[in-house]
């Protein structure tokens, strides 16, 4: 991949330090360039190109409009959307020079029946297929599926039509990748070697009850290189 990176990291604004730690793990390990946007709920509406009535039992703000993403990079090369309770550990470029263009997307295709019933800050936790294989996914823009994935397919169609990739004809269409780069932290047994990419989807150690969940230690660790760069830019 010769090109410059595009992510677009979930933006919710009771996660702030969450979306700029994800930022800064991502940068801190990067080869070459990289660009990487909030994806702000707010700013896609004042651009009419999120439209859809606000939805009061979403998890998060960020719910559909990652479906945006290939859109917003507005390029034939790959994009990235990532969930921001994830903390990077690992070059993005390791993962994007390797991927077939014949695929319309990438992700990690979980398998599994969340282990809890409430998550993050209380929100209720949802079960369906193909869960959290949208929580990080690599968009091939110049695949016909995904320029079809308009703001007005976004904004007309059900939930499930997105998140359960239906827009996608063919199922051989979706590209796996390997677990570690979507790694559920309290889904799956803690590994020998850390992860790609750490996922905290059912609460990180930036919610007071989470403190002790599985690579807390990491994300704590990246959080204070974080807050030590952001305070001497002051």
């Amino acid at each position: 991949m010769s090109q410059i990176a595009k992510i677009y990291v979930g933006y919710d604004t009771r996660e702030d330090i969450a979306w700029q730690v994800c930022k800064h793990s991502v940068e801190r390990h990067k080869s070459r360039d990289v660009e990487i946007y909030p994806l702000k709920q707010g700013s896609l509406r004042e651009l009419g190109l999120y439209t859809r009535p606000i939805d009061a039992n979403a998890t998060t703000e960020f719910s559909l409009t990652r479906f945006l993403t290939p859109y917003l990079a507005a390029h034939d090369g790959w994009s990235v959307f990532v969930d921001c309770d994830f903390l990077f550990t690992k070059d993005i470029y390791q993962l994007l020079d390797n991927l077939d263009p014949s695929k319309a997307v990438y992700v990690v295709q979980h398998d599994y029946s969340p282990s809890q019933t409430i998550k993050m800050d209380g929100k209720q936790q949802s079960t369906y297929p193909r869960k959290n294989w949208s929580s990080f996914i690599v968009f091939n823009g110049s695949h016909e599926s995904v320029k079809a994935l308009t703001p007005s397919v976004v904004n007309a169609e059900t939930p499930a039509f997105l998140h359960r990739f239906s827009w996608i004809p063919d199922d051989d269409m979706i590209g796996a990748l390997d677990l570690e780069w979507n790694f559920l932290e309290g889904e799956y047994p803690k590994p020998d070697q850390v992860p790609a990419a750490i996922h905290y989807t059912n609460g990180g150690p930036w919610f007071e009850d989470w403190q002790n969940v599985d690579f807390a230690d990491l994300w704590l660790a990246e959080r204070d290189r974080y807050l030590s760069v952001a305070n001497a830019a002051e």
